[in-house]
């Protein structure tokens, strides 16, 4: 895959490049990138298209795998490297997602387990995947040493960060400037993940999705670094 696509194209190799499993346990894909980048639009459109090419889809997204408040904010509500260390449930995501959706694994899942808005902690009834499904899983933070091995194919999203910050901007109301205060705990969060974890060279796939109508895939040895760390996009979140 190479050069502009319209973003149909795009999606549709994206979903063919998916691997195709043994037909019992489920493929676990990632959809990761940084505020703004346009991940959960991407991971629906990715579910779609592996609909229509047959195969079952499980859709999750970590947003609704949050640590409740007292957690996310015990370091200081203005914190990144409360941001960065006590944002999600690892724990719970890996149990009661990735784990049970992996290789060997009982298909028995639970969809979310947190809600944003209220931080009340779910415990929905569990739901069981048919053999075979791909799980699509959109978030922050994916590739970290957490969930070391529990996705079997990885789409890393990137874009610049003027354009991150438009998108949040326009979405949520935040300061459009990443020098803002308000910003500091997700901007620095985000840095922190890209220096510590160099997300995009350890991803299967990365989408410059700057263009929504002509997303495209780049080389990862291409992506330079320091772009891409300066290039995060915040979100302000509760």
């Amino acid at each position: 895959m190479a050069g502009a696509l319209t973003r149909a194209e795009l999606v549709a190799e994206l979903a063919a490049g998916v691997p195709a499993g043994d037909g019992r346990d489920c493929v676990r894909v990632g959809v990761d990138g940084a505020d703004g980048a346009g991940k959960t639009v991407l991971a629906g459109e990715l579910a779609a298209a592996l609909c229509t090419l047959g195969r079952s889809v499980v859709q999750v997204s970590a947003d609704d795998w949050h640590q409740v408040r007292e957690l996310r904010h015990a370091r200081d509500r203005h914190s990144p490297e409360g941001f960065w260390l006590d944002s999600y449930d690892y724990p719970r995501l890996r149990a009661e997602v990735l784990e049970p959706l992996g290789p060997g694994g009982s298909r028995r899942y639970r969809a979310r387990g947190h809600d944003l808005a209220s931080d009340a902690v779910l415990e929905q009834g569990w739901l069981v995947a048919p053999p075979g499904s791909v799980l699509v899983l959109d978030g922050l933070f994916l590739q970290r040493e957490e969930l070391e091995g529990c996705l079997d194919h990885v789409v890393w999203l990137q874009v610049p960060f003027e354009e991150t910050a438009r998108r949040m901007a326009a979405r949520d109301g935040s300061p459009p400037d990443p020098t803002h205060p308000a910003l500091r705990r997700y901007v620095e969060g985000q840095r922190t993940y890209f220096a510590e974890r160099t997300p995009w060279a350890r991803a299967d796939v990365v989408v410059d999705n700057s263009d929504w109508a002509h997303p495209f895939v780049v080389d990862p040895v291409h992506v330079p670094g320091p772009t891409v760390g300066g290039n995060a996009g915040p979100v302000v979140r509760s």
